[in-house]
């Protein structure tokens, strides 16, 4: 019986171990999600930015419709 009980518990310490593994990969995958994040974010702006600049050298160069 004792033989049992260590290899259950040597297989929940590999199991430990590959979840503290798995919260690392984890929490490695959600600061680089969160960092594109802000980078499409800046990305965004920054087009949003030039769209309204284009806006206006079109309107002084008298290249739209309106």
């Amino acid at each position: 019986m004792a033989d049992a009980d260590n290899i259950v518990l040597e297989h929940l310490r590999h199991i430990r171990g590959a979840l503290d593994d798995v919260r690392d990969d984890i929490r490695e995958i959600k600061q680089r999600v969160g960092n594109l994040e802000n980078q499409y974010a800046n990305m965004s702006n920054r087009l949003d930015r030039m769209d309204v600049r284009i806006e206006r050298i079109e309107r002084r160069l008298d290249l739209t419709d309106a």
